[in-house]
């Protein structure tokens, strides 16, 4: 049995069937965790959904905020960007089966001694309370009222967590973090204009994971969003596994052991090339 986490693949269905190809992945034998933005900005984001809903069991997906803005759009919360491609699975025939199982998908996961989420962890948070914060989340998504949910989804206030946080600001606080976090203060206030790497961090920012005194600095932490950050060989805490695809870069996934531990990372190419604009 192998295990296998997946960065950003954003529509790139035939990468993405590559790289399950020099896996030599199979459903009955191995497992694949997803770190999110399945969809989007790429050419095929129905043949990647329709992919991983007929793996089932075999492959475990979380959302990231481009799977989340394609609910938003097809509810009517949000319109279309201008570097989109989604027009094509909102107009296919399966769109309510995709929508739906999209809806049930996970924000964080702890699985073989790895915490899992798309974007990053902030540092007043555990591993429980970030499970648990996730949770709260996924509740709303698959509720009955999960378009109330979805437009009050957006917005970046407030921009640091308070355990007192009720309704809408709680999640919304939530939601940022798990899917949209790159920088922050040490004492946690997002920041969500800086996108490139690590050298352009705002003023009194540092990336997520490098805030002193995170609570979860003893944790490995898979993650992806972060494309101009990449893989960062020299860290043994973090396996960043955004590695833009979509932009022309690579779609990576990295094998770890049942304990967590990295066993290595398999890259495949993609002619897939976007215009920036994340």
């Amino acid at each position: 049995m192998a295990l296998y986490c997946i960065g950003d693949i954003q529509g790139c269905d035939a990468p993405l069937g590559r790289l399950l190809a020099d896996l030599d992945f199979s459903p009955s034998r191995d497992t694949l965790y997803v770190l999110g933005d399945l969809v989007n900005r790429g050419p095929a984001s129905a043949a990647v959904l329709r992919r991983f809903m007929a793996l089932d069991g075999a492959a475990h997906c979380l959302l990231g905020n481009h799977d989340l803005h394609l609910l938003a759009m097809a509810h009517g919360i949000r319109p279309a960007h201008r570097h989109d491609t989604l027009t094509h699975l909102l107009d296919a025939p399966d769109r309510e089966p995709m929508l739906q199982w999209l809806r049930h998908q996970r924000l964080a996961l702890h699985a073989h001694g790895v915490l899992m989420v798309h974007a990053g962890v902030l540092p007043a948070w555990t591993v429980d309370q970030t499970l648990a914060l996730a949770g709260e989340v996924e509740a709303a998504l698959q509720a009955p009222s999960f378009v109330d949910f979805l437009r009050h989804m957006y917005g970046n206030e407030p921009a640091a967590w308070d355990d007192d946080l009720q309704g809408a600001d709680r999640l919304r606080v939530v939601v940022n973090a798990l899917t949209r976090l790159r920088f922050c203060t040490p004492q946690g206030v997002m920041d969500f204009d800086a996108k490139e790497g690590l050298d352009t961090a705002p003023a009194g920012c540092v990336p997520w994971f490098d805030v002193p005194g995170r609570r979860t600095a003893g944790d490995t932490i898979a993650f992806g969003h972060w494309s101009t950050l990449g893989w960062q060989p020299q860290r043994q805490d973090i396996l960043s596994l955004d590695t833009g695809c979509v932009w022309g870069g690579c779609l990576s996934a990295a094998e770890i052991s049942a304990g967590g531990q990295l066993l290595r990372l398999v890259q495949t190419r993609c002619e897939q090339a976007q215009k920036p604009g994340r």
